[in-house]
């Protein structure tokens, strides 16, 4: 049986969604189905509810997944939204043990951003720790000049 579910409203233990363990994969499917009946109610839905009660100068949201989320925040925010995707190579993300998984990892909720969005900045995470800091202090350095 298909079921919606949000994690509060099903009592599961959000610490462990939040890793790649076999328990987030039980319930993902279910999550991505609920997520996509909030999203037709009320597209701005879950890009409000981030951004709730925030005051600082700066935020930092961390997993916009499809072009409505960027156009919201653009929408809300204009020139202030910065853009940037982090990507990984597919063998990269394997040795970070990733398994792709039909349905879920080709739904628009996990590739919905792959084209259609210019991003302002695009960081390569494969696992040089050297570059990746360059990379974000170029990244802070932008954010910093526009404070």
């Amino acid at each position: 049986p298909t079921r919606a579910l949000s994690p509060q409203e099903h009592g599961l233990d959000f610490q462990r969604l939040l890793d790649a363990s076999a328990y987030k994969e039980q319930y993902r499917q279910d999550m991505i189905r609920w997520g996509e009946e909030k999203r037709r109610a009320d597209p701005g839905f879950f890009c409000r509810t981030a951004v709730q009660g925030a005051a600082q100068p700066v935020w930092v949201v961390s997993d916009t997944r499809r072009l409505s989320d960027v156009e919201w925040f653009r929408g809300a925010y204009g020139d202030a939204v910065l853009t940037v995707r982090v990507t990984a190579t597919e063998e990269t993300r394997r040795r970070r043990s990733w398994v792709f998984v039909a349905g879920v990892d080709d739904a628009e909720s996990e590739c919905g951003l792959d084209q259609g969005v210019p991003f302002d900045w695009v960081i390569a995470n494969d696992g040089d720790g050297v570059a990746l800091g360059a990379q974000l202090e170029a990244l802070l350095q932008d954010v910093r000049s526009r404070l």
